[in-house]
């Protein structure tokens, strides 16, 4: 299993999208100061995810959810 994951900053309340196959132990990287670019805006909590059965799929969810029409969805479904 794959999962497409939003992380909430709680230093700046901005938003990261990511992909992973354990979004726990990725938000613990992130948190960890592991990932270049999001070291500057720890601590994060997870915010949302969703699961899939390729990493492809998570992967175009990921890509669909930093599109335009993407954050429009989330914004419409209070989910950002």
């Amino acid at each position: 299993m794959f999962c497409v994951y939003i992380l909430k900053s709680l230093k700046d309340n901005g938003f990261y999208f990511g992909h992973s196959a354990d979004a726990q132990k990725r938000l613990k990287e992130h948190n960890a100061l592991k990932v270049k670019s999001t070291k500057a805006r720890v601590p994060f909590i997870l915010h949302y995810s969703e699961s899939f059965s390729t990493k492809s799929e998570a992967f175009q969810r990921e890509m669909f959810f930093k599109s335009l029409e993407g954050r429009n969805f989330l914004k419409q479904g209070n989910i950002i």
